[in-house]
């Protein structure tokens, strides 16, 4: 029996983050799918709402005790677990860090599966509308992000070692594609998401890899 135990969907954007974050720090866990759309949704289910009142995924689990929230997480390794580290040690840059992963959670409500089912099932928006409210937000996001890197990043996100801002942007990226955002003029973004996922951590995250990825994705 493994230490972690992790509640994931192989397409969250904030599960793939904290596999992202388990696999950086060489951390064996065990995975437990919660499909987000079987049967209405399996994260409304009783049993699951006893781990996660908020009936979302992420949820981890180490030593019996629940921590929720991407970004809880991702700190919460970095306080209990060896291998290297998600955030940097210098308070300056550490809060430089959580700038940029913040800024990416502050768009995540607006992109989610529940956000896009209430517009396009109980207002009723045409797909052009859905796509022009996802257009628009992501876009005002990657555009701090894209600024953020022109200041900061080296191979990496920030600098040259690889921490929780990819662990963030990767997943993003990913989430954004599928909603098809068109990314191509934000050039440090993508530059410095190919270099992550370029990494064996990263490659072992990818939703296309999980035990609850489909045969057919």
């Amino acid at each position: 029996m493994t230490e972690f135990v992790l509640y994931s969907y192989f397409r969250s954007s904030a599960s793939y983050r904290v596999r992202c974050a388990l696999h950086l720090k060489g951390l064996k866990f065990d995975y437990k799918a919660v499909h987000l759309l079987n049967n209405g949704g399996e994260q409304h289910q009783a049993a699951y709402r006893d781990i996660n009142p908020g009936r979302e995924v992420p949820s981890l689990i180490h030593n019996g005790r629940v921590i929720g929230q991407s970004m809880a997480i991702l700190e919460y390794l970095d306080d209990v677990a060896a291998g290297p580290r998600l955030f940097p040690n210098d308070p300056y840059q550490k809060s430089l860090v959580r700038q940029f992963c913040e800024n990416i959670n502050c768009v995540q409500p607006l992109q989610n599966l529940r956000t896009v089912q209430f517009l396009t099932g109980d207002l009723g928006l045409p797909e052009t509308l859905k796509q022009r409210w996802l257009d628009e937000w992501l876009g005002r996001s990657f555009e701090t992000l894209e600024t953020l890197l022109q200041k900061h990043s080296g191979t990496h996100c920030f600098g040259d070692q690889v921490g929780a801002a990819d662990c963030f942007l990767v997943p993003q990226i990913f989430a954004a594609k599928r909603m098809n955002v068109d990314l191509s003029r934000y050039t440090n973004v993508l530059r410095v998401a190919q270099a992550a996922e370029a990494l064996p951590a990263f490659q072992a995250a990818h939703p296309s890899r999980q035990p609850d990825t489909p045969a057919s994705t």
